[in-house]
């Protein structure tokens, strides 16, 4: 099973849906989630929210994720699960102009979460914060509005990304099923 925890965003049931052409998926609300959810899961993705993390202090939602930092289960962050990843890991937030539309991305590293998609690819972007590159996480993917699109860090099975493949059609989807073979290298799914 994959675990989707959603925090506050409206495309968390698009996670939910496209996760469970592959796997069988949990959602569970941020305000709900305990770590006794992380039981028995291979996976977990952490979704977008409609918190500016700039804006308000983000120590309590830091305090949600410590978890991330001694975890062995792969890690999905979008968007706000992207900062809260790097946050944890020592990267700093800053706001940029919004992006709320297409994007292209280019990649220059190899990364299992890209498997199968263009060094080139759009997807559909909806924030105006950013983050650095924490230590430890390689950089992936930019884009033109955006340094850090794609980021990883292998030694941990943790990637976060800033765009949502969740509404970004093929290549999203694409994405997304990666993830699930990241978490279950030698199974079969449904």
């Amino acid at each position: 099973m994959i675990l989707v925890i959603d925090c506050g965003s409206d495309k968390s049931k698009q996670i939910e849906l496209i996760i469970d052409e592959f796997i069988d998926v949990k959602l569970c609300q941020l305000a709900e989630f305990k770590r006794d959810d992380l039981i028995g899961v291979k996976g977990v993705i952490i979704s977008g929210a409609p918190i500016l993390i700039t804006e308000v202090d983000p120590t309590p939602y830091i305090q949600k994720f410590t978890w991330i930092k001694t975890t062995t289960t792969p890690v999905l962050g979008i968007c706000f699960g992207h900062q809260i990843i790097g946050l944890l890991h020592g990267a700093f937030a800053q706001k940029m102009a919004p992006a709320r539309d297409w994007e292209e991305i280019g990649s220059f590293e190899e990364s299992p979460l890209l498997y199968r998609i263009p060094t080139d690819f759009e997807m559909m972007q909806d924030h105006c914060e950013t983050i650095s590159i924490p230590p430890g996480f390689e950089l992936v993917a930019s884009s033109d509005s955006c340094v850090n699109e794609v980021m990883q860090n292998s030694t941990h099975t943790l990637f976060g990304v800033q765009f949502h493949p969740e509404v970004s059609g093929n290549f999203g989807r694409i994405l997304l099923e990666n993830f699930v073979k990241i978490c279950l290298p030698t199974q079969h799914y449904h």
